[in-house]
């Protein structure tokens, strides 16, 4: 992990996983990293549920799962009406790591990708970089969710900027 070392005792978890024995891991890593209060769900219906009443800082979810899969679960959490926190910070967990894979994920509006087997310092990591490094979200017509850009470089030499001024809907900052 970076050099500074967090205080994880605050940020709320949410674990979505089909398979009991990958919740029981990463919740284990979560609670040797501090974190206190961790929610289960073993499908992405009863996480959608549980977040009515479950404020998360932060969703890890795995990307194959029945009846929805991980990432119809992120575009639910981004853009149901219903949702009562489509600004949520996701990191989605696969044990297929092909480029496409990770550009569908955050196409849909992940945050973080991570593969498996996961560990405490990915796990850590993916975290702190929530944290040092929030995203603004932007909406469009055919996409809401964090900035998929990394890095800003502005746009193409001798191009006019396109992008206009506040796009931001919000910020993983109180995180």
């Amino acid at each position: 992990m970076t050099e500074t070392t967090y205080d994880f005792q605050d940020v709320r978890v949410m674990v979505v996983d089909d398979n009991r024995s990958m919740r029981h891991i990463v919740r284990s890593i979560l609670s040797a990293l501090g974190c206190r209060d961790i929610r289960e769900a073993g499908d992405a219906p009863a996480a959608f549920k549980e977040m009515q009443n479950f404020d998360a800082d932060v969703i890890i979810v795995d990307w194959y799962m029945e009846p929805l899969d991980g990432l119809e679960f992120v575009r639910l959490v981004r853009t149901a009406k219903d949702s009562l926190n489509p600004f949520v910070p996701i990191i989605m967990l696969s044990g297929f790591t092909e480029y496409r894979r990770i550009a569908e994920a955050r196409d849909a509006g992940v945050n973080e990708f991570l593969a498996k087997p996961v560990s405490a310092t990915g796990i850590g990591n993916r975290i702190v970089s929530l944290i040092e490094h929030p995203r603004e979200f932007i909406r469009s017509k055919s996409y809401f969710g964090p900035c998929r850009r990394r890095t800003v470089l502005g746009p193409p030499r001798g191009q006019k900027e396109r992008r206009q001024e506040n796009l931001s809907a919000s910020s993983t900052a109180d995180l």
